[in-house]
């Protein structure tokens, strides 16, 4: 089995003295892993943090098999970003998530668009928070567990929805949401449009919010937690006043 595809790096470890198994998100076939030869050398560490584009050629014998893949670098990467930490804390949240969440060798093309998105946005400071909820919506969309916003679950109605169904996904008006709004998840005003502008608590009701269903979709059955990297992410964010 061989194919060449476009690719970024969710995470990396040292497999034996010199090599590294290799964690990607690839265009078309979905989250692979592989082995490196070389991968804990000092010259390709730089391109195999989270996060790095890279061209993958990957071979295997047999297509159950851990394959090998060579790496060719697309771009700057996060080395971009050194100066920035708290992108570099999104970025670290992002890969942790989507190798996490994506099922392997599972084709998810929306999955790797929604990680491009992202990645292009750690550049705009203002921005790629907001970005970044949206990529953890978009992820559960392309597992099959999109939230579903356009219309009240309740009554039907399109306008003032603040409120999201914790057990469904579904959107709730104010007027039939507030008997039960102690119990209902909020849904800030920028995950409707694109043009919603950011209020104060609107990042941290977004992250609360997609945390929500990854746990209750996709994490808790498969026994896992939310990644250790997510979990940091908000304390950067909340250290930063970004919350």
């Amino acid at each position: 089995m061989e194919f060449e595809d476009d690719a970024y790096v969710l995470a990396a470890r040292v497999h034996g003295e010199s090599g590294a198994i290799v964690e990607l998100l690839t265009a078309h076939h979905g989250r692979y892993a592989a082995h490196v030869a070389g991968g804990a050398s000092r010259k390709m560490k730089p391109f195999l943090q989270a996060g790095a584009r890279v061209l993958v050629r990957y071979r295997a014998r047999v297509s159950e098999q851990l394959g090998s893949a060579a790496l060719e670098p697309v771009g700057e990467g996060p080395s971009a970003l050194f100066d920035d930490p708290l992108a570099l804390a999104g970025i670290a949240a992002a890969a942790a998530i989507a190798a996490g969440a994506l099922p392997e060798r599972e084709p998810h093309p929306g999955a790797f668009l929604a990680f491009e998105a992202l990645t292009s946005a750690f550049a705009l400071e203002d921005i790629w928070p907001a970005v970044f909820v949206r990529f953890e919506a978009g992820l559960l969309q392309d597992l099959g567990f999109g939230l579903d916003l356009s219309k009240c679950a309740a009554t039907g109605a399109t306008d003032d929805l603040i409120y999201v169904s914790p057990r469904t996904g579904r959107a709730v008006c104010a007027d039939a949401g507030a008997p039960y709004k102690d119990r209902l998840l909020a849904l800030p005003p920028f995950m409707l449009s694109a043009q919603g502008r950011l209020r104060p608590g609107d990042i941290g009701a977004g992250l609360d919010l997609t945390a929500h269903f990854l746990e209750a979709f996709i994490f808790n059955p498969l026994n896992r937690p939310l990644p250790p990297a997510r979990l940091w992410l908000l304390d950067r964010l909340r250290e930063a006043g970004r919350l």
